[in-house]
């Protein structure tokens, strides 16, 4: 070996780190993973009690979470065994080029879908809704009037091109840590004043009885219960950012962990605002929990509160929505242009896809007004599949001989329920349209 090689080659790993590759931190990951986590799942999660009860939609929020570490768990293991480092890469070397697709395809409806929810969400908070009749008047119409610049598709479209976009193009996801905090925060502020509210409440009579069990009559079946779990399902749809996040950081395992920490904290704040939220407003309890902190709070600074409690979970979709876009653009690009250069290198087509993506998730919350149909919809398809379906699979076929008898039981267990739940979950929904 000659002495430049000598001293030339152990060089290079040692500079390039410090140069090319800036490693995430944990707790930046807990963020962006909790941030991933949250997003416009908390809104619908207090209709789910109204449906299942306080005792069964906590078992189901436990188990669900409980669900989501162990196919995450499982789909990390079989990244780090293989040579892939993305979700579709995974599925490639277990399934092929039909696996890969899939994934891509999952990813591409449940984010695109999430992404025209939390617009949707803003637009409520903004400029109001009218469920079946009922209007509900945004925050905007509140202080100023109702006018053409504080109507729905004025005020996403300013949101949209003044907030939205600046966010969307960053290109690594470590650069997002900052507001993914910020995120989180609002998710407690919001969970901590609806709380305070509901206690303030229950000691002044005003609550109703929360139902610990459901309530079946003529109008409720025992399928319709099947209707919550995609719900939850998909407030627990994450795995389509645990590449990118994962790949961020220095260790692999850094990842399970912020996963475990991030789902614990996430399952409780689901539990905290379900259950609040249920006592704030019991079986009047909209789809979108934020539409019901409208009404007259019999105050000035009960009032005040309600408009906080909206203002704060709109701003926390708004700092969500860029992390959903990350991956979203990353499986877009990967689909249509697969040999092309890495998309964070390319300018043009950065732009483009970015650029179309906000177009489309406007235009479509603009459109459709209701997000229960999302939730149910996306829960039941695409998010089972990316949580629960895929994972499951992958350890089954075990193409790298690393399963064990007690993983493939598990996953084929994740994978029934899962199948289960969606197909009564649709039928019923199918059913009750006739």
């Amino acid at each position: 070996m000659s002495p430049v090689a000598g001293i030339n080659v152990p060089l290079l790993p040692e500079h390039k780190p410090k140069i090319e590759i800036k490693h995430a931190t944990l707790l930046g990951a807990v963020f962006n993973v909790a941030t991933s986590i949250i997003g416009a799942g908390i809104m619908s999660i207090p209709a789910t009690l109204k449906v299942l009860g306080v005792i069964p939609a906590f078992l189901l929020i436990v188990i669900i979470a409980m669900l989501a570490d162990v196919s995450v768990e499982f789909l990390m293991r079989f990244t780090h065994s293989g040579h892939s480092r993305t979700y579709a890469g995974v599925m490639r070397e277990s399934f092929g080029r039909g696996g890969a697709v899939a994934a891509q395809v999952c990813v591409m409806v449940t984010n695109l879908g999430c992404l025209i929810m939390y617009l949707i969400i803003i637009g409520d908070v903004l400029s109001g809704n009218q469920p079946e009749g009922v209007v509900h008047l945004g925050i905007l119409q509140q202080w100023f009037g109702i006018h053409w610049w504080n109507s729905r598709e004025f005020a996403l479209l300013v949101t949209v091109v003044f907030i939205m976009l600046p966010l969307v193009l960053f290109r690594r996801v470590e650069s997002l840590k900052f507001s993914s905090a910020i995120s989180v925060l609002l998710a407690v502020v919001f969970v901590g004043i609806s709380s305070a509210m509901a206690i303030s409440a229950l000691l002044e009579g005003k609550t109703e009885t929360p139902r610990m069990l459901p309530h079946l009559d003529n109008q409720v079946s025992f399928f319709d219960l099947f209707t919550a779990v995609p719900v939850i399902v998909t407030a627990f749809t994450f795995h389509f950012n645990v590449h990118p996040i994962g790949f961020e950081l220095g260790k692999p395992s850094d990842m399970i962990t912020a996963c475990r920490i991030s789902l614990a904290l996430c399952a409780a704040i689901y539990f905290a605002i379900g259950l609040f939220g249920y006592l704030l407003f019991g079986d009047s309890i909209m789809p979108d929990i934020l539409v019901n902190f409208d009404q007259n709070a019999g105050s000035a600074f009960g009032s005040l509160l309600n408009q906080i409690v909206r203002l704060s979970y709109a701003l926390h979709i708004m700092l969500v929505f860029p992390l959903l876009n990350f991956s979203l653009r990353a499986n877009i690009d990967e689909f249509l242009f697969p040999k092309k250069p890495l998309l964070a290198t390319d300018t043009k087509r950065f732009l483009f896809l970015t650029l179309v993506l906000l177009a489309i998730s406007y235009l479509a919350a603009i459109a459709i007004p209701n997000i229960w149909y999302f939730f149910q919809f996306l829960g039941s398809t695409s998010a089972v599949c990316l949580a629960f379906i895929f994972p499951g699979a992958i350890v089954i076929r075990d193409v790298h001989g690393i399963s064990t008898s007690r993983d493939r039981i598990v996953a084929a267990v994740m994978i029934i329920l899962a199948v289960v739940t969606s197909t009564i979950a649709i039928s019923t929904n199918i059913f009750s349209l006739f």
